[in-house]
């Protein structure tokens, strides 16, 4: 039986701020030790080097270190999810997920928010881009579900991973033991590394079959609608953290999802918030959610053919601002037109998460 979840979302003050999980834990919301998963949002450049990452990171795992009694390794472990680039007006955040004591909430045969977490075996640089990287995310899924206790795929409403991807030190690596990479240098690899990865999600959910090597990052229709796909720098293996329901265990939240056609598109966010069991009127506004959504989080990607809704645009034809940058506060600023809240959670780089031009939605409310 999974525990019961609590969620919050908090702000970041600065890069290197970690003072609003240290006031709910010193609140009681919930304890130091019983923090399972944190996703957020930093505001480096999102990039290869945005070391923004790493010092969110550490910033958070010291609070946990300070206010609980895990060892160090033990903390190590925690699923700690950054994702770069607060573009436009996204507003840097985390949102923390926390076990609750079974006893603390009343057990209900409802859909209730439940959390799990694997990771895969070591992903070589050799196997970025290709089938063996969806192969390995595929049984780091399955080993999530599980652990979330969630035995039907349909009661899964959000992935979110973090995959390493390619550097020169790795492609180096990979040549010296007599190995080739997708790419001989490193950029680019960022897009590869989720593409690939949201395919062995896709996979693990059954929403596609296993896709042969030449419809890696080139057959636009094979996605997952619930993968949000993030790499970098920090790890050598897919980190996954599965969010969905499960009925049982109790607690006050609940997930649902929906995707996004494309970049404008407002009626796929309310979609996902109304599949997470929100009721609202037929053309809402986010006062309509009553202080019930505690966050949504999105992968976005610049159209293929440079258009949205048949008008053209220049973002992949500029040299000086990368698309990267573009279409998140571009997505960022629709999405916060829905929820009223710019601390929102909008990431780049969504091949086969979502349909091309589009991207997958969560949304995460108070049941």
């Amino acid at each position: 039986m999974p525990a019961p979840i609590e969620v919050r979302k908090v702000p970041l003050h600065n890069v290197s701020d970690a003072s609003e999980l240290a006031k709910l834990i010193d609140d009681g919301v919930m304890e130091a030790d019983r923090v399972v998963a944190v996703i957020g949002k930093t505001e480096g450049n999102g990039g290869i080097n945005d070391y923004t990452r790493i010092i969110a990171d550490r910033a958070f795992r010291e609070v946990l270190l300070e206010k609980g009694t895990r060892s160090p390794d033990e903390v190590k472990q925690i699923p700690i999810v950054w994702s770069g680039g607060t573009d436009g007006v996204i507003s840097p955040h985390a949102t923390v997920f926390a076990t609750l004591p079974e006893d603390s909430v009343e057990k209900t045969d409802e859909p209730r928010l439940t959390v799990g977490y694997a990771m895969s075996d070591v992903l070589l640089p050799e196997d970025i881009g290709r089938v063996a990287m969806v192969e390995k995310v595929a049984e780091g899924v399955k080993k999530a579900m599980e652990a979330a206790g969630i035995t039907d795929p349909a009661d899964v409403h959000y992935v979110q991973t973090k995959t390493p991807l390619l550097t020169i030190d790795t492609i180096r690596d990979a040549h010296q033991r007599g190995e080739t990479t997708i790419l001989e240098e490193p950029h680019g690899s960022m897009d590869i590394s989720n593409g690939t990865t949201a395919l062995g999600i896709a996979v693990a959910l059954g929403e596609i079959e296993m896709p042969t090597q030449e419809q890696v990052m080139r057959d636009l229709s094979l996605y997952s609608a619930v993968a949000s796909c993030s790499s970098g720098v920090e790890l050598d293996r897919a980190q996954i953290v599965v969010v969905g329901n499960a009925r049982g265990h109790g607690g006050a939240y609940r997930v649902g999802h929906s995707v996004m056609k494309d970049a404008l598109d407002q009626d796929g966010i309310w979609a996902a918030i109304r599949d997470a069991g929100l009721e609202l009127p037929e053309r809402p506004h986010h006062t309509d959610l009553g202080g019930r959504l505690v966050n949504v989080f999105l992968k976005c990607e610049a159209s293929p053919d440079g258009k949205v809704r048949g008008r053209r645009n220049a973002m992949l034809d500029d040299s000086d601002v990368s698309w990267h940058r573009q279409i998140k506060a571009t997505v960022g600023g629709v999405t916060a037109s829905v929820t009223g809240d710019p601390a929102v959670f909008v990431s780049v780089a969504a091949v086969h998460q979502g349909p091309s031009g589009g991207g997958p939605v969560a949304a995460i409310v108070k049941a």
